[in-house]
């Protein structure tokens, strides 16, 4: 099974070099993979002569281990990148994930906090701690500028344009995109570089990075995470939220409040407007009020 190891290493750089994907799709990719190999490795069956067959026979094991729909389609996605990949290589010449089709995902509307449960997630930070103003220029950048949390983590002094009014974002693939920032961000991001940031002693290798631990090393994701569960607990917030879910709140925000959609997309910086459409179905009750309110055909005379 050789073959196997070769390829798939040979698909991880394809997918760095060429297709420029970040290091967590990758390994999501090479993770999809792997179960593949796995699998076939029972039946002894190379990459160049897998069958249909032999997949949907897989797909149908995925289900009796009890993995949904979500969890299908996104390996069964994956599949379809490794042999898109062996078809390129000229290593296969057809592909037998062609007809797999992916599992029918329901589309869950992803939570939403309120403009006042934000407003009491911030006002629950102590300032009075070594932290405070560090995390409350936290959930004013993951909420005014719609960040995910590996971009927030990320963000470096020299991405931040204040004086412009945006901040520079390494997103998915490497794409860049600017994000206007509000005056609130520019603020409270300010005030913390120029006072709290400079009292710990910066780790070689995070000098440029926006956010730091008590230790001057670069945030990790779960710090982030811990951070908000925290700050939602002291505010008695019964929501299950995430970083993610200022990023929602962010898109619905702004959709609510009358903004281009075209516009969501490019500071969410998705790559595909189906994707930030979601935000359009989160609150029809707003959509049916503004309609009743502004319609011609909704005013009494």
């Amino acid at each position: 099974m050789k073959n196997w190891e070769r390829y798939i290493k040979q698909f991880v750089h394809y997918l760095k070099i060429e297709r420029s994907l970040a290091e967590n799709s990758i390994f999501a990719y090479q993770q999809d993979v792997a179960k593949l190999r796995d699998f076939c490795e029972s039946y002894t069956l190379s990459p160049e002569h897998i069958q249909t067959g032999h997949l949907k026979q897989f797909v149908a094991e995925l289900y009796d281990m009890g993995l949904g729909a979500r969890s299908q389609a996104r390996i069964i996605s994956g599949w379809k990148q490794f042999f898109d990949f062996l078809l390129q290589e000229d290593i296969r010449k057809d592909d037998p994930s062609e007809s797999l089709e992916l599992p029918k995902i329901g589309r869950k509307l992803p939570e939403v906090l309120t403009i006042e449960e934000i407003d009491a997630m911030i006002a629950a930070i102590d300032l009075s701690s070594n932290e405070g103003q560090r995390n409350k220029a936290i959930l004013e950048t993951l909420y005014s500028c719609g960040l995910r949390v590996s971009e927030l983590v990320s963000l470096r002094l020299e991405d931040c344009f204040f004086e412009e009014g945006f901040i520079r974002v390494i997103g998915k693939g490497n794409k860049e995109r600017l994000v206007p920032v509000s005056p609130n961000v520019i603020e409270e991001v300010t005030f913390y570089t120029k006072n709290d940031r400079g009292n710990v002693p910066v780790k070689k290798g995070s000098e440029a990075i926006v956010f730091l631990n008590r230790r001057g090393a670069q945030l990790t994701r779960i710090m982030i995470y811990t951070i908000i569960t925290r700050l939602a607990e002291a505010a008695g917030i019964k929501k299950k939220i995430s970083p993610h879910t200022f990023r929602h709140s962010f898109a619905t925000h702004l959709i609510e409040g009358g903004a281009n959609l075209r516009a969501v997309q490019d500071m969410l910086g998705h790559e595909n407007i189906t994707t930030t459409e979601i935000y359009t179905h989160l609150d029809q009750r707003f959509l049916r009020d503004a309609i009743l309110t502004y319609h011609p055909r909704n005013t009494i005379n």
